[in-house]
């Protein structure tokens, strides 16, 4: 471990930087809770956590997260706590990035930022899941993409242009239902739907130009060929699966993290933010 020397006195240096875990102001935590699954991201550490979303293992457990929302925000903080609370440096104030759904809109947000109240955050950053998992599979934010987002309980498909949310659908079906006969094909022809859909509302090409280019596969079931076939078979476009495709959303969201670590406002901030401190997460035009 090294350690940058300390400024002589009178010297205009502003903030000594420590290398992690010393450096409390440098903090920064990347955050996905999923309804099935709660990953963490620790900056200079990485990944850290893959965990089931509970609050108390063993045969009391309970599920605080449930088809893409905050259901029990008190029981997401103890979990929060419980799975993060020695592992963050002592007294360290975290710059906090999480990942939302996209259609829960501000009921999740500000459920999210008072859950991780536990973690004495100094800012808390939310971006929409599917903008991360476009910069997790290194995407062109520049051009139309279409994300579609297999998870365990719940299903999103959003329309991305510049980085911007367009449109955006979702079914609470997810990975963990298909053991019931026949939910796959009811999955897939969800997905379909709400895709054909897209395309019948735009009045522009952004959503077409999107599909012709594949859309962007991601969550637990891009590692299902047989979703991968059916999806492919169902659009007649192939879809592109991003790399190690369960974790992307944690990925985009510790790349964010690190952007916003090295702008000079980041490590201004010392104080606790005000009840709605970072922008918002993007949402469908109208």
């Amino acid at each position: 471990m090294t350690l940058v020397p300390r400024p002589r006195s009178g010297s205009s240096a502003g903030h000594r930087h420590r290398t992690w875990p010393l450096c409390r102001q440098c903090c920064g935590l990347a955050l996905d809770m999923g309804s099935a699954r709660t990953r963490a991201w620790i900056a200079g550490r990485g990944m850290i956590l893959d965990v089931p979303t509970i609050t108390f293992p063993g045969a009391g457990a309970v599920y605080p997260i449930q088809r893409g929302a905050i259901v029990d925000v008190p029981g997401t903080s103890r979990m929060l706590d419980r799975l993060l609370g020695h592992r963050l440096p002592r007294r360290a104030r975290p710059l906090v990035v999480v990942t939302t759904p996209v259609l829960d809109g501000p009921a999740y947000r500000e459920r999210a930022r008072t859950a991780v109240e536990v973690l004495r955050p100094r800012a808390v950053l939310t971006v929409p899941a599917a903008r991360a998992i476009a910069l997790a599979a290194g995407a062109d934010l520049s051009r139309p993409l279409l994300v579609v987002d297999i998870g365990a309980h719940l299903t999103e498909v959003v329309l991305l242009d510049e980085g911007v949310v367009l449109d955006a659908r979702r079914t609470a079906v997810g990975t963990a239902d298909l053991s019931c006969p026949g939910t796959a094909a009811d999955l897939i022809d969800a997905v379909t739907t709400m895709i054909t859909s897209m395309l019948r509302q735009d009045r522009t090409s952004v959503a077409a130009d999107a599909l012709s280019r594949g859309p962007l596969l991601a969550g637990g079931g891009a590692l299902r060929p047989d979703l991968v076939y059916r999806l492919t078979g169902g659009l007649h476009v192939p879809p592109r699966a991003v790399p190690a495709p369960h974790t992307a959303a944690i990925r985009g969201a510790a790349r964010i993290l690190q952007s916003a670590q090295a702008h000079p406002s980041a490590r201004a901030a010392t104080h606790p933010p005000g009840p709605d401190p970072a922008p918002h997460a993007n949402q469908p035009r109208p």
